[in-house]
C-alpha cells in the first residue's frame, strides 16, 4: 500500500519560527472553512493523505508537521511538551491569515489539538478526536521491546514492530513513506514527543479539560485499537455535547484503515460547525 497522491496540487511551505522550522500543507479552497489536521507521535502530515481528497470539496484542509516530525525542524534543545507544539500550530495558522479552524487530531495529535483550544478558544471553533487515548488509565503497554536508541535508525523490521499496534489487524501492510517518516526523526525527538504526550495526560484527563473548554466535540474511535482501551471512548460521554462514534473493525488509525468511513463522520460533524473565511 501506498498513500494516495491523487487530487488537486498540494501547496506546501515552512514557516520558521522562534524555536524551530514547521512544515505545513494546504488543499482545497481557501475561501472554504479551514480544518485543521493533527498527526500523531512518530507520524506527519502525510499519515492524513488517504483523507485529504475526500474533504477537500467543503475545506480548506491544512496539514502540519509538529516539531520534531516529518518535514519540520528537528531541534535538540526546543521543548516537545503539548503546551508549546500548540502554541507553535497557533503562530502557523495565525501566518496564513487563518481565523477559525475546525481542527482534527489523531492519537496524540487530539492533544495538541485541545492545547490550541485551551490556549486559543476564539480560533478553535470545534475539535474533533480519533483514538485519542483520555486519560493514562486507558494505555494499553506494549508488548514487543523498545527501540534501543544505539540500533538508531532502525531497520524496517523494528519499524514494523514498533508500528504494527498502529492498526487492527497483524499483517497490515505500513505504508513505507510512514515508515520513512519515522526514521527521519532522532532518537531525542521520538522520546520527547512521546514524554510531552504523557507529560500533559498526567497533568489532566482530557474529558476535564474539554468540559471546560464547551467546545462542540467528535470522537471517533476504532473498537479493535491496540494502543488504547476502545471502551474508555465512553469517557469522552462525559463531555456535555460529545459525540461518540466507535468503528468495528478498525483500529487505531481509521484515516488510514477506512479513509472513506471516517471522511464521513468528520463531514457530517464539520457540517454544522464550520465557519467561512471572510
Amino acid at each position: 500500500m501506498t498513500l494516495s497522491d491523487s487530487g488537486p496540487a498540494t501547496e506546501s511551505s515552512t514557516l520558521a519560527l522562534d524555536d524551530g522550522d514547521i512544515y505545513l500543507c494546504q488543499d482545497g479552497p481557501r475561501d472554504a472553512p479551514a480544518l485543521l489536521l493533527i498527526h500523531g507521535s512518530a507520524s506527519s502530515a502525510r499519515s492524513w493523505d488517504p483523507l485529504v481528497p475526500l474533504l477537500t470539496g467543503s475545506h480548506h484542509v491544512i496539514r502540519i508537521d509538529l516539531l520534531g516530525h516529518g518535514l519540520s525542524g528537528k531541534p535538540s534543545d526546543s521543548s516537545y511538551a503539548i503546551p508549546d507544539q500548540a502554541r507553535r500550530i497557533g503562530m502557523a495558522l495565525d501566518r496564513l491569515g487563518v481565523e477559525h479552524a475546525i481542527v482534527a487530531g489523531h492519537s496524540s495529535g487530539g492533544y495538541s489539538a485541545t492545547a490550541l483550544a485551551e490556549q486559543r478558544p476564539d480560533l478553535v471553533t470545534a475539535l474533533a478526536l480519533i483514538n485519542t487515548g483520555p486519560s493514562l488509565n486507558a494505555f494499553i503497554a506494549p508488548t514487543s521491546a523498545a527501540i534501543d536508541p544505539a540500533q538508531w535508525p532502525p531497520t524496517d523490521e523494528q519499524l514494523r514492530e514498533f508500528a504494527s499496534t498502529g492498526f487492527s489487524r497483524v499483517g497490515y501492510q505500513i505504508p513505507q513513506e510512514l515508515l520513512d517518516e519515522v526514521r527521519a526523526m532522532t532518537y531525542h525527538t521520538l522520546i520527547a514527543t512521546m514524554q510531552g504526550s504523557t507529560g500533559y495526560l498526567e497533568q489532566r484527563s482530557l474529558p476535564d479539560r474539554l468540559t471546560v473548554l464547551g467546545k462542540p466535540l467528535l470522537v471517533i474511535f476504532g473498537e479493535d485499537d491496540r494502543r488504547w482501551r476502545s471502551s474508555s471512548a465512553a469517557d469522552y460521554r462525559a463531555v456535555p455535547g460529545a459525540k461518540v462514534e466507535l468503528l468495528p473493525g478498525l483500529g487505531h488509525s481509521p484515516l488510514l484503515e477506512d479513509p472513506p468511513r471516517t471522511a464521513a463522520l468528520l463531514l457530517a460533524f464539520t457540517a454544522s460547525h464550520a465557519v467561512r473565511a471572510d
